[in-house]
């Protein structure tokens, strides 16, 4: 694999230029939308008390997530909405991405837990960033998830 350059970028809601904001949208669409064929409602009224971490390649956008402050979602901080392009999978973007966003929120919010809500396909995935699992399997828009916490 070659390195790829991501050029990451975090922004507040307010700060999204209109291009950034539709990428997002059409990111996740693509993905948690289209790919997952599961009809939801992304637009849950969150994304504007989140930061939106982007990863930019030749002036495309292959991954973001959006971090939230403690006590904002949960009594933790948390990263959601992670999301990469299915055009750069088995490139190690999704580990790059995971790797910034956990770095960016303790930056951002100071050492503590995070919290996440993880797809149970992911579970392995997120366990070796550190994350374990603290919630039963739940269905989340009919795809099982489960709570994951990652001690600091």
């Amino acid at each position: 694999m070659s390195q790829l350059k991501i050029n990451w970028i975090l922004k507040s809601f307010e700060t999204l230029t209109p291009t950034e904001l539709y990428s997002i949208l059409r990111l996740r669409s693509e993905v948690f939308v289209v790919e997952q064929n599961c009809v939801f409602l992304d637009m849950d009224n969150k994304d504007q008390f989140s930061l939106h971490l982007m990863g930019w390649y030749n002036n495309e956008l292959i991954a973001c997530t959006r971090l939230i402050a403690p006590r904002k979602m949960y009594e933790q901080m948390s990263i959601g909405r992670v999301v990469t392009s299915p055009a750069y999978r088995k490139t190690g973007v999704g580990r790059i991405l995971m790797k910034e966003s956990i770095k960016k929120c303790y930056e951002l919010f100071g050492e503590g837990a995070i919290k996440i809500g993880a797809q149970l396909y992911l579970k392995k995935f997120y366990e070796s960033f550190g994350f374990i699992q603290t919630s039963n399997i739940y269905l989340e828009d009919d795809i099982e998830h489960i709570e994951m916490i990652k001690n600091s």
